[in-house]
């Protein structure tokens, strides 16, 4: 099954949307427990904003594994 970008622009993607297009969390209530733990990291500082907007450039550190955002939206 492919997924679709849940973008309010081809550009944008916010960081719970994110981590489940990436497959770190199953559904929004999992990534929001990711990030208000204090799990994710963009740009190597912890994040706990659910709705904070990514952007191509931006790099997300989960559980030792980076992403580049620009890539994933790229091939999405």
């Amino acid at each position: 099954m492919e997924r679709k970008l849940p973008l309010a622009s081809s550009n944008i993607i916010k960081l719970d949307q994110f981590l489940k297009l990436v497959g770190i969390a199953p559904t929004g209530g999992q990534a929001k427990w990711i990030i208000l733990d204090g799990a994710v990291k963009v740009n190597d500082i912890v994040e706990t904003r659910r709705g904070r907007q990514l952007v191509a450039g931006d790099r997300v550190t989960v559980e030792g594994k980076t992403y580049d955002v620009g890539e994933i939206i790229d091939n999405s």
